[in-house]
C-alpha cells in the first residue's frame, strides 16, 4: 500500500506542527487551515476510511474522541465550543484516505458550514 502523507508524518519523514501526540493518536495543525484553530487528529495506524472500521479498531475512533477532548481543555476552547469533522471517500470530499478528525475553534462556527 503507497504511504499517504499523514504515513510521512507520522514516521517523521516530512515536518508537521505537532501539537498533541500520545501513543495512539497525533494532532497537527492543517496546512489550509478553515479556522481560527484547525487541527487534524489521526490514529497512528492506517485505517482508510470510516467504512474500514469494524471491531479489531473501532477503538481509535474512541482514542480519537479522548484526545480531542485532552487538546480542547488545553488550549482553552472546550467551554467555547468547536467542531469536529469527518469526510468519507469521494462525496464526502476525502482527500487523505487514512482516517482523521478535523478540529475547527477560534470562532463561531456557521451552520450551514461555509
Amino acid at each position: 500500500m503507497e504511504p499517504t502523507i499523514f504515513d510521512l508524518i507520522l514516521n517523521k519523514e516530512i515536518p508537521a506542527d505537532i501539537v498533541f501526540e500520545n501513543d495512539d493518536v497525533l494532532g497537527f495543525k492543517d496546512v489550509n487551515p478553515q479556522a481560527p484553530i484547525h487541527v487534524l487528529f489521526i490514529p497512528k495506524v492506517r485505517i482508510a476510511t470510516h467504512n474500514d472500521l469494524d471491531a479489531s479498531n473501532i477503538d481509535y475512533m474512541s482514542k480519537i474522541h479522548l484526545a480531542i477532548n485532552e487538546y480542547a481543555a488545553q488550549i482553552g476552547e472546550a467551554a467555547n465550543g468547536y467542531r469536529i469533522v469527518m469526510n468519507c471517500n469521494e462525496n464526502g470530499q476525502q482527500t487523505v484516505f487514512h482516517i482523521h478528525m478535523h478540529f475547527l475553534a477560534g470562532r463561531k462556527m456557521e451552520w450551514p458550514p461555509g
